[in-house]
């Protein structure tokens, strides 16, 4: 199965503003095996073929790979935390939480948020809304970039889960961190 998202951050492009982008996944037998988002503005793509790495496929025909940065301590990890669909008590708590982290935001589009992580530009993803076509090629892409992403439970994501939320960060020591510690949902 093909899942397409035609305009990840669809509020962005909307508005005018040159975030979104264009995601794709290839499932089979249950898993994401292949994944691309691309952003239309830069004309570049970033790819993923479960167990060939990810990469970072540039506009003039260049291709790098891609990997995730290493954690620094938590006070200076900079991350996407995308608190907006979490009722209010919860959401209070996480970003109580946050404050203990450097800086964290979000995009309001997964493909470019997927894309810095997976590019070593950030420390860790939090999303609640698991919709597939958001999720699955980035997923994919930042574990081919060597990034540990599971659910809150500590449950692998799957193409079939639409809840239960999902962190990422660059190893399983980090992500158990930030669960403990930022993420208590």
């Amino acid at each position: 199965a093909v899942v397409v998202d035609p305009i990840d951050g669809t509020f962005n492009f909307a508005a005018g503003l040159p975030l979104f982008g264009v995601m794709l996944s290839v499932i089979s037998k249950g898993e994401t095996v292949a994944g691309i988002i691309y952003d239309p503005l830069g004309n570049d793509w970033t790819i993923a073929e479960k167990g060939s790495g990810a990469w970072m496929c540039s506009a003039d025909g260049s291709q790098s790979q891609m990997n995730v940065v290493p954690a620094p301590e938590l006070s200076q990890m900079i991350g996407i935390a995308n608190t907006g669909y979490f009722d209010g008590e919860v959401r209070r708590t996480l970003l109580s939480n946050l404050a203990d982290v450097r800086l964290f935001t979000s995009y309001r589009c997964a493909a470019h948020e997927y894309r810095i992580f997976a590019g070593g530009h950030m420390h860790f993803l939090m999303y609640n809304k698991l919709m597939p076509w958001d999720h699955l090629a980035g997923t994919l892409i930042s574990q081919e970039a060597g990034a540990y992403a599971a659910r809150f439970d500590g449950s692998p994501y799957l193409p079939s889960h639409v809840s239960g939320g999902l962190l990422l960060a660059p190893d399983k020591e980090t992500w158990t961190m930030l669960r403990e510690k930022i993420f208590t949902v």
